[in-house]
């Protein structure tokens, strides 16, 4: 007999519900977005927050459905309930393909605005007086796409200027480190020299422990040599003595 998950703690209806909410926080963030003018801060951060929402949106809408997939295998669920939640997934895929619709509007006519602006050349970017905001093909960041001549160079060369004192302090670091570097290698040769005088100053001192040793054998030699003549004189002497006076 097929298990049916009671409906207020059914994990699966409480991810729903929090899909439906969070469609319709998209929903009051395109409408917010409407009112506010293209060219605005607000807009453009208005226009990333939902771009981050309608993706977590289609996330949800996978993990519902790929739940539902597992659900219906292991049959805990019945079929009329599997297929009553998969009528609530189409659903939801469906307001999916109308958030896109909803927002894709607005930004292809800012897409094309902005590449008539780039087809009006340099002269129009000269003698128009006002700023306007175009959204970047790849990454859909706002992108300044109306400055006059004087004010690009003007940007120009504060790119360059910042490359520049980028580039410097670059050369600083590398300069440093090769300072630094060339301080190791002296240490290292500075203690490469130590050591060969150390070894040099162990050979020497084995040498003298060497001559040093056969000098104190040489000499305790002489010494036990010594000793056995006194002896032998004072046996002598001691035989003369002991003859001359059985005499």
């Amino acid at each position: 007999m097929a298990l049916v998950y009671i409906e207020d703690n059914d994990p699966w209806l409480a991810e729903y519900e929090a899909c439906e909410k969070l469609f319709r926080e998209i929903m009051e963030q395109l409408n917010t977005r409407e009112r506010e003018s293209e060219t605005s801060q607000a807009y453009a951060s208005l226009s990333a927050n939902i771009r981050l929402r309608m993706k977590q949106y289609n996330r949800e809408i996978y993990q519902l459905k790929t739940k539902l997939e597992e659900a219906s295998k292991s049959r805990t669920i019945t079929i009329e309930e599997a297929e009553r939640r998969t009528r609530q997934i189409e659903q939801l895929q469906s307001k999916d393909i109308q958030l896109q619709k909803y927002y894709e509007s607005r930004t292809k006519s800012l897409l094309s605005n902005r590449k008539s602006l780039l087809k009006s050349g340099t002269t129009a970017f000269a003698d128009m007086g006002t700023t306007s905001w175009a959204i970047d093909d790849d990454d859909d960041k706002p992108i300044d796409v109306n400055m006059s001549t004087q004010d690009l160079q003007n940007y120009q060369e504060q790119v360059l200027q910042e490359q520049d004192k980028g580039l410097e302090e670059l050369c600083k670091v590398i300069a440093r480190q090769k300072e630094i570097g060339q301080t190791i290698s002296n240490e290292v040769v500075h203690q490469n020299e130590i050591i060969d005088d150390l070894a040099d100053h162990m050979d020497m001192t084995d040498q003298t422990l060497v001559t040093r040793t056969r000098q104190v054998e040489s000499i305790s030699y002489k010494d036990r040599t010594c000793g056995y003549w006194i002896i032998i004189i004072l046996l002598f002497i001691s035989i003369v003595i002991v003859a001359l006076l059985e005499v």
